[in-house]
């Protein structure tokens, strides 16, 4: 903000004296209440000449610098300077300001007009600036041809507004800002600015009193606990050019897509985005996992609360680096060939008064009815989506990671605790919609909105919701009409291009926890999925939610003994690699960590180091898990008709008392894979099992569990694989196989 500069002569001329102010536009401007405090500061054509006046609270003295001639202002009092220029006009000046410090000179900031257009504002004020952060919060930019930041922030009901910072002592009574008509937004342009510095905006509200707040769309923030903003200008060159065009060539519901879900903080405790850069992408293909999946990184004060607590929408957290550290290592990623997914928390945010709670000295973020602010399990505030500039915030943000981070997509976290407004709530707690009933209308159209300015705005991405509700057409497209929601009267669907399912993981995790001989009585946990597996586009989920919090880890949950459990684990590994919908594996299941996850200690590494004990039945696992991504990305029968019925045929749905499941898929070209569960721990000799005619009319073993490569028994599915013309389950030809205990086997016709 200020440049040093040596003291020249004392100033040869004076300027006169003014009448000054009147009381109440003084005691307004020095409050910091003045809705346009440039109106008032700043050169001003007065009968006389020109009235120069400026806000200097550390001043002892204050020059102006006009051409070659310098001026001298009066101390009026209350760090107030003033005085008349004998001049027709004064366009450009400069500020000689003494101080016990020294003498600095600087560009005044109230010579400046407003930086921020008038379409911005338009656009803000209808709710529709898809790209806001553009328009609000800092940027770094030349005005009037002079280098500064530009501030912008929207409070609609604030009394004032003062910048605070680093650059004036956090003393704002220097850097009023001034609102801008009825836009609600208040800006001011800070020559010499630029980006590092450290900010906050304290904010009058309606009761007069004035509260530091971070600016709601600061790139940048503070690390934790501490929570100023930092002016950020981004200096990152991209180099993924082939993978975005890439990216675009195929939807994600007919394309190849197993996500490995990543705590960043906690994958490799103490590594930096760049080191994190230098580690992951080399780990995830050699896994072959086709995306990763961060969870939350927008900034956060709780490092407990995983990132789903979040008070920097949208700043990614600076526990790991820079804004610009982290577009490194998703373009790192991209170079991989990886794609990136991010979780995305718009139902919920903290209560921090430093943060978005009653931003402007009321409700604002948050819903003003307090049945409607308050999160029931979490703690913390809804946002109010009904509010077209909150909704607008909402949007812009997740365009924002998408476009600036080139995110591939975002998973939406908590998606039915927005639908529905007596979510977690009894009876008396919540008020129905217009229509008598329950759906949170103004979520749905702000969900709506979101998906539809995604996939409209940036190719390829894909959106993924977290919903564990039955709500018809979540991933439905918005201009799509459905049935009508009972009280509700909605037409289209969601617009998701994904959706969590949970009632798979569910059923399916509470079916292998059950000891094998208990398991016939559960045997439709195994085969209910099938029943709506096509009525949205699913994601298989085991992720961080079903391995904390005295869950335990995925083998941890299987029964047995050790040599059990890891087999468990495999065999139902390869059946949901195998099931149709695109599968997540939270990180440390690959290895089978028998541990829960601690975001405070990281994964169990130590299980596949060199010289660990039993590091061979961990490693097993891990190898499973590189073969059972590699065989599902060649094989378009796992993942090309994922969403088509056509895709799918049961063989054997209904052998509970063997604990026994076997499934075809098949590719749009007809090629067919046989999938054969035996979650019994007994082999099983001579099974036999419908198939299709193959031009080959061999079959083979693609994967087997039990293979001792995986730290199975090695029991194989042969020994001869081929089709017999006895007829069986519907299927002209059959297979005579053996099923190894606790193991699944992929079978595909011979090449």
């Amino acid at each position: 903000m200020t440049v040093n500069a040596t003291a020249g002569p004392i100033p040869h001329r004076r300027a006169r004296a003014t009448s000054g102010l009147d009381r109440e536009t003084r005691a307004a401007l020095l409050r910091g209440t003045h809705h346009d405090p440039h109106d008032i500061l700043g050169a001003h054509r007065t009968p006389g000449g020109v009235v120069l006046r400026c806000l200097c609270p550390d001043a002892i003295e204050v020059a102006v610098l006009v051409g070659g001639t310098t001026w001298g202002l009066s101390d009026v009092g209350d760090g107030l300077f003033e005085g008349e220029l004998p001049l027709a006009s004064v366009r450009d000046y400069r500020l000689r300001v003494t101080t016990a410090a020294g003498v600095v000179e600087r560009d005044d900031p109230y010579r400046f007009l407003p930086a921020l257009g008038e379409l911005d504002l338009h656009l803000i004020g209808e709710g529709r600036h898809e790209y806001l952060w553009t328009a609000l919060g800092a940027h770094v930019l030349e005005h009037q041809g002079v280098q500064g930041t530009r501030f912008a922030v929207w409070a609609p009901r604030a009394r004032g507004v003062r910048l605070v910072g680093d650059f004036n002592h956090w003393d704002g009574a220097s850097a009023p800002m001034r609102s801008l008509g009825h836009s609600g937004v208040w800006e001011l342009f800070v020559p010499g600015l630029g980006e590092g510095e450290l900010y906050k905006f304290a904010i009058t509200g309606p009761d007069g009193v004035s509260r530091e707040h971070a600016d709601p769309m600061a790139r940048r923030t503070e690390e934790p606990p501490a929570n100023s903003s930092v002016i950020h200008a981004s200096h990152h060159t991209w180099q993924d050019e082939a993978w975005l065009e890439h990216r675009a060539a195929r939807p994600a519901h007919t394309s190849p897509f197993s996500v490995y879900e990543v705590h960043l903080s906690s994958w490799r405790p103490g590594l930096s985005y760049r080191q994190l850069a230098e580690q992951l992408p080399a780990y995830v293909s050699d896994l072959g996992f086709t995306h990763v999946e961060f969870l939350p990184v927008a900034e956060h004060p709780f490092g407990g609360s995983w990132g789903y607590q979040v008070t920097g929408f949208y700043a990614p957290t600076a526990r790991l680096g820079t804004p610009d550290d982290f577009k490194h290592l998703i373009d790192t990623l991209h170079q991989a060939g990886i794609g990136v997914l991010m979780d995305w928390v718009p139902a919920h945010f903290p209560r921090d008064d430093w943060a978005l709670a009653e931003f402007d000295g009321r409700t604002l973020y948050e819903h003003e009815d307090p049945l409607r602010a308050a999160h029931p399990d979490w703690g913390t505030l809804e946002f109010d989506y009904g509010r077209k500039e909150v909704r607008n915030f909402l949007v812009a943000n997740a365009l924002y990671w998408c476009q600036e981070f080139h995110i591939d997509g975002l998973r939406v976290d908590a998606v039915a605790s927005m639908l529905y407004l007596d979510y977690s709530r009894e009876e008396g707690q919540w008020t129905p919609n217009r229509f008598g009933g329950r759906e949170n209308l103004d979520a749905v159209a702000f969900l709506q909105e979101m998906n539809a300015t995604l996939y409209r705005r940036v190719p390829g991405v894909v959106t993924i919701a977290e919903e564990s509700t039955a709500w018809d057409g979540v991933t439905r497209a918005t201009h799509h009409e459905g049935p009508a929601v009972e009280g509700n009267q909605t037409r289209g669907g969601l617009g998701f291009g994904l959706k969590w399912n949970m009632g798979w993981m569910h059923d399916s995790l509470d079916y292998m926890s059950h000891e094998p001989v208990h398991r016939k009585f559960h045997h439709n946990e195994m085969t209910f999925s099938m029943v709506y597996a096509y009525s949205e586009n699913y994601v298989l989920p085991i992720s961080h939610d079903e391995v904390v919090h005295g869950k335990r880890s995925l083998v941890s949950k299987m029964p047995g003994d050790w040599w059990q459990q890891r087999a468990n684990h495999r065999a139902y590994l390869a059946f949901m690699w195998a099931h149709p919908g695109k599968q997540l594996l939270f990180m440390g299941q690959e290895f089978a960590q028998s541990a829960e996850w601690s975001e405070a200690h990281g994964l169990e590494w130590n299980l596949i180091e060199e010289g660990a004990a039993g590091r061979e039945d961990h490693l097993g696992v891990q190898r499973l898990i590189t073969d059972l991504n590699g065989r599902y990305t060649a094989l378009p029968a796992l993942w090309e008709r994922d969403s088509d019925p056509a895709g799918f045929r049961w063989v054997m749905a209904d052998n509970a008392d063997d604990n026994v499941l076997a499934f075809l898929r098949y590719a749009a070209d007809g090629s067919p894979l046989l999938a054969v569960c035996n979650f019994s721990p007994v082999v099983r000799e001579g099974v036999r099992l419908g198939v299709p005619r193959t031009a080959s009319g061999g079959w083979r073993e693609i994967i087997n569990t039990d293979a001792e490569r995986y730290g199975g028994g090695g029991v194989a599915g042969g020994p001869s694989l081929t089709p017999e013309p006895a007829a069986c389950h519907g299927l002209p030809v059959s297979l005579e196989v053996c099923l190894p205990p606790l193991a699944t086997l992929w079978l595909a016709p011979a090449s």
